[in-house]
């Protein structure tokens, strides 16, 4: 990489001076596609400044939090940086939440207003409706041009202020609203650009999700901030993955474990070409060493493991190009990012020895949207408690060899059991329930419910199962679930999750 290309995303304050200074250097030049559609890092620049004159006619002021429910189309990243451009914050959200979850972040964050896509919204204006957040739907055509007006100047906003507040669960199951500074993320995407050598004449895989931080950062705004372009896929699909890959010479792949084992093991593979793949990475949870070893071979390219979460920006600790690797491990720490492997008292601990993973550096939240106390447990004299369990090798390397937290992680998306819990207890005939992760082959880890009914009830597991379906996204709802007498407890009358195990033959039967 260039020291040009370096500075490009090291010299902006604010995450709109990316966008401004690659349409001023390269206008011409596209920054993202969807199938058939182009539009120019100029295009996009005028894009984002009609979202901003949008937004303020609706009464968006700077620092008010805008709410943005919208898949992965060229609007999103228009209404991403017209939102930055006036001053206000993002609050990205996946467009497959429900209506009870989308009111619960809109009343946390006190959203000013709910941006939603023009399709499938009844869900987005129920939980609008509900909190009473002003709400508008956008389609293709949103900010294309519509007058020759002079559009307003960005509003300026300093590297410390907040930019994006990105819902997460932490360690409980009440989502909480991660703070990320345009700092956070600026230097996040200087380190995306290091790690995977991202330069103007990539193109990168934008199949990830746009509302997460790993689509949106490593994706976005690191395409955004060196004039590579970001090709769009709304949904994943294998297939789909490798003929955008082919048509579009993808050259950087971004994706989660899942992604890999289901483009490894599509039968249609070798009917694709993949000879502009140059390097991927893959973050979310664990890839299996037989999965990246074969992805490897099979698309003649280099894999490299990272390591984050929402609240570290999110990349932490990621494999180089330039260095060896195991593996297994996720690498080395980012630069300016320091990591450790610390006791319960938080003293690091010998090489070797199972700890949790702690991060302290530019990459840190600014804290959790307004509870100053879920921000005092995780964020610790400066260091980052993640939750997490792993080790640090002789060689510097870390790896994760254990969640201490309960969250699951299903193809990418983090699963909180307390939140599918409390959707289980409103079942009339439930008397007890707990959710477990277990392993799967394609998604990394499915999700699992046991059940207890209430004297006297009946019903089946299959009820149970469409009764959550009905209240949460599709991929939080248990695909497994079974009844049994009693779930184990401690002495406090706790339920023992570790000692719940799936009824011999349940895994394989769904």
């Amino acid at each position: 990489m260039s020291a040009a290309t370096a500075d490009t995303a090291a010299s902006p304050r604010s995450i709109p001076d990316l966008l401004a200074a690659t349409a001023a250097r390269c206008p011409d030049r596209p920054v993202l596609r969807l199938d058939d559609e182009l539009l120019t890092f100029a295009q996009l620049d005028r894009a984002s400044a009609r979202a901003a004159r949008w937004l303020a006619s609706l009464g968006v002021a700077p620092g008010d939090r805008v709410a943005v429910l919208l898949p992965n189309v060229p609007a999103f990243a228009a209404l991403y940086y017209g939102i930055l451009r006036a001053g206000a914050v993002v609050v990205p959200m996946n467009p497959l939440l429900k209506a009870r979850e989308i009111e619960h972040c809109l009343a946390d964050a006190g959203a000013a207003l709910l941006v939603a896509w023009h399709t499938g919204a009844e869900q987005a204006a129920a939980g609008a409706d509900r909190v009473g957040t002003p709400y508008a739907t956008v389609g293709p055509d949103a900010f294309a041009a519509d007058t020759h007006r002079a559009e307003p100047a960005p509003h300026r906003r300093g590297d410390q202020d907040t930019a994006v507040i990105l819902y997460t669960s932490g360690t409980t199951g009440t989502p909480k609203g991660a703070e990320l500074t345009h700092r956070n993320i600026l230097c996040n995407v200087r380190a995306g650009i290091q790690v995977l050598g991202i330069g103007g004449q990539d193109v990168i895989f934008g199949g990830l999700p746009l509302f997460h931080s790993f689509g949106q950062v490593m994706g976005l705004n690191c395409a955004v901030a060196t004039g590579a372009c970001l090709t769009l896929l709304s949904r994943f699909d294998p297939a789909a993955a490798m003929a955008v890959i082919q048509r579009d010479r993808v050259s950087v792949f971004l994706g989660v474990p899942a992604m890999y084992t289901l483009m490894l093991t599509h039968p249609a593979r070798a009917d694709h070409r993949s000879d502009s793949l140059r390097v991927c990475l893959c973050g979310g949870s664990p890839m299996p060493p037989e999965v990246l070893r074969g992805f490897e071979t099979a698309f003649d390219c280099v894999v490299l493991e990272g390591y984050g979460l929402s609240e570290s920006s999110p990349l932490a600790c990621a494999n180089r190009i330039d260095r060896e690797r195991v593996a297994g491990t996720i690498g080395i720490p980012i630069e300016g990012v320091r990591m450790r492997v610390v006791d319960e008292s938080g003293a690091e601990v010998p090489d070797g020895t199972v700890g949790e993973v702690v991060i302290r550096g530019h990459n840190v939240m600014k804290g959790y949207w307004n509870r100053p106390e879920a921000t005092a447990q995780t964020v610790r004299d400066g260091w980052l408690h993640t939750g997490d369990l792993g080790t640090r090798d002789a060689s510097g390397d870390f790896r994760i060899v254990d969640r201490s937290k309960d969250v699951i992680i299903r193809g990418g998306f983090n699963v909180y059991p307390r939140e599918v819990e409390d959707v289980l207890y409103e079942h009339p005939a439930v008397v007890e329930a707990t959710v477990i992760g277990f392993p799967h082959a394609t998604h990394g880890q499915e999700v699992a419910a046991a059940v207890v009914l209430r004297d006297g009830a009946r019903t089946t597991p299959e009820e149970i199962r469409a009764f959550v379906r009905e209240r949460v996204a599709p991929f939080k709802y248990p695909r497994l679930v079974w009844l049994t007498d009693a779930l184990p407890k401690g002495s406090t009358g706790k339920i023992l999750k570790r000692e719940v195990v799936l009824p011999e033959g349940l895994a394989g039967s769904r």
